[in-house]
């Protein structure tokens, strides 16, 4: 659940301190004892002390103690603290804004401490509830909204698997292949062959190994080169250790499409694309033409699978659309951690 604050919780904040105050401000209508500045200090203060609890919390405590660490005594120990501060704070503000004797104040410790959680809890309470229920019904919103665009996402990848212009035109160029190039023939159905046994094998994975999407993409930029000639020029550079490492099922075959399906090559320069494995990315970079391809788009596509790692990883996908070249930083998963 994300805890930091959007345009909607300060308006919900906002309608509280409204109702809040109005009702804050008719109870000290009918006293007959309340000073003037009472007004004018209590609930500003009041307003103010909240908003540093709510902050405290939701930027500090859950995200430290619950979040990342799953230190529950800190947890703990830092709310009392954080409650007690805020409340003696509250409480002597407003001692002293009514203008009480502080010679008759004589709490002892432990009542100032006890009384400064009581009055932190009650200033924090109602507006946090608020607030972790509106949070919580938006991440299930989300979850929802991401498992059924999760469930799009599998059918389009289980149809681009059986996709007949992605077979046609791999026939047509087999064809041509078995009269011009008999051994180059043989080789390109071993690779199509490894291809969808790869697709097959994997249409129920969310996730697969580096190392195994890399090996499809080898496959597949084989394909890809003995279709187009020398339109396309592909490197991998694998500068870190690939144990361990994962990426979304079919995320290397969507970039490699999103790469043929939009750039062409003009005047024999061909499309130069590099797929670099750096520290926690997968980078795919390329060379941009004037003329896009009329090749068809027979995978998942990039907003495709942005949405999957909704479902994956709290990390995003980076797309970088520059002038003389595109380039994709795709987050790589590792799943020990």
């Amino acid at each position: 659940m994300n805890t930091k604050l959007n345009k909607t919780d300060f308006i919900l904040l906002g309608i509280y301190f409204l109702v809040n105050t109005s009702v804050g401000i008719y109870d000290y209508s009918i006293r007959q004892s309340v000073l003037l500045r009472e007004y004018f200090i209590d609930f500003p203060i009041d307003i103010f002390l909240t908003m540093v609890l709510i902050a405290s919390v939701l930027y500090w405590i859950i995200p430290k103690y619950i979040m990342r660490e799953k230190k529950y005594i800190s947890f703990i120990f830092w709310s009392l603290l954080l409650l007690s501060t805020i409340g003696i704070i509250e409480r002597l503000t407003g001692y002293w804004s009514g203008g009480n004797d502080w010679s008759k104040f004589n709490d002892s410790y432990f009542q100032i401490f006890l009384n400064g959680i009581n009055r932190g809890s009650n200033l924090l309470g109602l507006p946090l509830g608020l607030l972790l229920t509106k949070k919580f019904h938006e991440s299930q919103t989300q979850i929802i909204e991401a498992e059924k665009q999760q469930k799009e996402n599998e059918l389009k990848l289980l149809r681009s698997q059986i996709d007949p212009h992605f077979l046609f035109n791999n026939l047509n160029t087999l064809d041509s292949l078995i009269d011009s190039d008999a051994e180059k023939a043989k080789e390109y159905i071993n690779r199509l062959s490894l291809i969808y046994r790869y697709l097959i094998q994997t249409k129920d994975a969310e996730v697969m190994e580096l190392s195994k999407e890399l090996q499809f993409a080898e496959n597949y930029i084989f394909l890809i080169n003995t279709r187009f000639n020398s339109d396309y020029e592909f490197t991998i550079m694998k500068n870190i250790n690939i144990v361990n490492k994962f990426i979304p099922t079919g995320a290397i075959q969507a970039l490699l499409e999103n790469v043929v399906k939009h750039n062409k090559s003009e005047d024999k320069t061909p499309i130069k694309t590099t797929i670099t494995i750096n520290n926690g990315w997968l980078i795919l970079t390329n060379t941009k033409s004037n003329t896009a391809s009329n090749q068809e788009s027979f995978g998942t596509g990039l907003e495709n699978l942005k949405a999957r790692y909704k479902l994956l990883s709290d990390q995003q996908i980076q797309i970088h659309n520059m002038d003389k070249k595109f380039e994709v930083f795709v987050p790589i998963i590792t799943l020990s951690e």
